[in-house]
């Protein structure tokens, strides 16, 4: 009886500890994570006309602090298509999402600022269970991909 009890424990501690029970890394890149979520089509053609595709599918880490389709909308539509036309432009606005390093959302609460890749920095404000980065405010957080992390916001960031 002993005996088959301590088999059993070893047993179940064995499975516990399997590598299926470990958790996968991620297999999709920033790019084609976003684009899975279904509500990112704006950045995705954005990314695209900027050439920043291959970038942001690089092996990074790359923390990108992503507006929704939503949040594009926000902009008046004769804006938005000039800012799609302007790459220069373009480039500088979707460059300011991006931090170079994995930064998850515990990290990014202990922050106040963080230097984005087109050299600006953004503002980190953290109060009452609410994050914002300028007057974005993030809807969510964490989503993990191979080359670093996306946290969903609810405005596109512009620069200075």
């Amino acid at each position: 009886m002993i005996r088959t009890t301590v088999l059993a424990v070893v047993a179940l501690v064995a499975i516990a500890f399997t590598p299926a029970t470990v958790r996968a890394e991620p297999k999709k890149d920033i790019v084609d994570t976003a684009v899975a979520a279904g509500n990112f089509k704006t950045l995705a053609t954005a990314l695209e006309k900027a050439g920043l595709v291959d970038t942001l599918k690089g092996k990074g880490p790359f923390t990108v602090f992503a507006p929704t389709d939503e949040a594009f909308a926000k902009i008046p539509k004769a804006t938005l298509d000039a800012l799609l036309k302007d790459k220069k432009k373009l480039t500088a606005v979707l460059a300011y999402h991006v931090v170079s390093g994995k930064v998850m959302a515990a990290d990014v609460v202990k922050l106040t600022t963080a230097k984005t890749v087109n050299g600006q920095s953004v503002t980190i404000k953290a109060s009452g269970g609410t994050v914002k980065v300028n007057d974005a405010t993030v809807t969510k957080t964490d989503i993990e991909a191979s080359n670093g992390v996306i946290h969903v916001i609810d405005t596109v960031l512009l620069p200075k």
